[in-house]
């Protein structure tokens, strides 16, 4: 008797396990489709793919040297303004020594 309710739990199990597999392999080919779908109403063809992914790099490269010139910019316009103000309390203190 208890090797039946052993043999029925492991058939249970397995058959279990394999509607898992395949419900997992549905949902897979179901997303798949439904990325390709969107993808071509934007245009993009699967054979795009790779003329994509370069798009995107050098979408990414173009925004970290946008990035960099701004942090450049906001440097050179702190250190301009510093070297300004140096430069008037220098000219103020030559005023003031030279009464």
């Amino acid at each position: 008797m208890r090797m039946q309710e052993d043999e029925i739990r492991a058939i249970v199990v397995e058959t279990l396990a394999e509607q898992h597999r395949l419900q997992q392999d549905s949902i897979d080919a179901i997303v798949a489709k439904a990325v390709a779908s969107v993808m071509a109403s934007f245009g993009i063809e699967d054979d795009d793919r790779k003329e994509i992914r370069a798009d995107f790099q050098h979408l990414r490269r173009w925004r970290k040297s946008v990035e960099q010139a701004q942090s450049y910019t906001f440097k050179a316009v702190i250190t301009v303004l510093a070297t300004g103000l140096m430069g008037a309390v220098w000219l103020g203190v030559k005023v003031v020594l030279s009464k």
